[in-house]
């Protein structure tokens, strides 16, 4: 199976293509990265035909299309979903969203430790989901303090994640910050793990899928306030 992955959470974006068969897991065939300001609608679906060109595939030959659907940027998301969902229409493609805390976890290979993976959530505060040692989160991604976070960290932990750039030099000796080089989401990974649950038997439903943004944005929170 043929596969097109996006991630836009962040600045940044990647794109990716990927080959599944079944019980495998899914190949990278090509990544590309689309940097600050050209993560917009306008850029993104040149970038994927040109990634498409480049692998000589036609639309027609991709069957899935798997998108980050948050925590991250309010705008991110909500290109990166909507190209998506547009592409998936379009070519008759299934469709999965993955969050985007498991994709910056699944970025460092299973090593029997626990992981807390974390992004800035802005207003001194943290998306934060903990895994256990096989990757799987405990629990449900919560909004943390920065302070609230970081007393909640157990010796041996090891922490991943964008929201650490501010943090490291904070943290105890005794937890183990990740290599930087893996604490942005990459495409590839979304791929692997849209593939992994495309062969579980999930299906996302087109129409239903949103971006999940897990708070309201600052001009939302004002608008329900009251303050003018």
């Amino acid at each position: 199976m043929r596969i097109v992955a996006l991630e836009t959470s962040g600045r940044d974006a990647t794109l990716a293509a990927l080959e599944g068969d079944a019980g495998q897991a899914a190949q990278l065939r090509h990544e590309a990265a689309i940097v600050g300001p050209e993560r917009t609608a306008q850029f993104l679906a040149p970038r994927l035909q040109e990634m498409l060109r480049a692998l000589d595939w036609k639309p027609g030959d991709v069957e899935l299309v798997a998108v980050t659907v948050g925590p991250g940027s309010f705008t991110g998301l909500r290109i990166g979903v909507t190209t998506a969902k547009t592409l998936a229409y379009a070519i008759g493609a299934q469709l999965i969203g993955v969050n985007t805390a498991e994709v910056i976890a699944q970025q460092l290979p299973i090593d029997r430790t626990p992981l807390w993976a974390v992004m800035d959530a802005q207003r001194q505060e943290l998306f934060a989901a903990r895994f256990d040692a096989e990757r799987n989160m405990i629990g449900e991604l919560q909004i943390l303090s920065q302070s609230a976070w970081r007393n909640r960290l157990h010796s041996g932990d090891a922490v991943i994640g964008p929201g650490l750039k501010r943090l490291r030099v904070e943290l105890p000796d005794d937890v183990r910050v990740v290599d930087e080089s893996l604490w942005q989401p990459q495409a590839s990974t979304v791929g692997q793990l849209g593939w992994r649950d495309f062969s579980a038997g999930r299906r996302d439903d087109l129409w239903q899928l949103v971006p999940q943004y897990y708070r309201q944005s600052a001009a939302e929170e004002k608008r329900g306030s009251g303050s003018s």
